[in-house]
């Protein structure tokens, strides 16, 4: 799966568009390296967005194509943030 399309399903950020400008400004960092809205995730990567006011760093968990909102959170585990 694309890291905007896992963004948006994740509920990270509410939209996709909204993922993919935040990888084209470098904000998002997959595995230590800053990567394009395409990048294909799997399940273990780090990831890393960083925001004006910090940084939110998770594991990817689980992939899935759609999640109802309360299954949303099991898709990733919060590191730091």
């Amino acid at each position: 799966m694309r890291i905007d399309k896992f963004l948006k399903v994740s509920r990270i950020l509410k939209r996709r568009t909204l993922a993919q400008q935040a990888c084209d400004k470098g904000k998002v960092v997959v595995n230590g390296k800053e990567v394009k809205p395409a990048h294909r995730i799997k399940i273990g990567d780090e990831v890393e967005l960083h925001f004006t006011g910090g940084m939110l760093k998770f594991k990817i968990l689980n992939i899935k194509e759609t999640v109802k909102k309360d299954e949303a959170q099991s898709l990733y585990e919060i590191i730091e943030g």
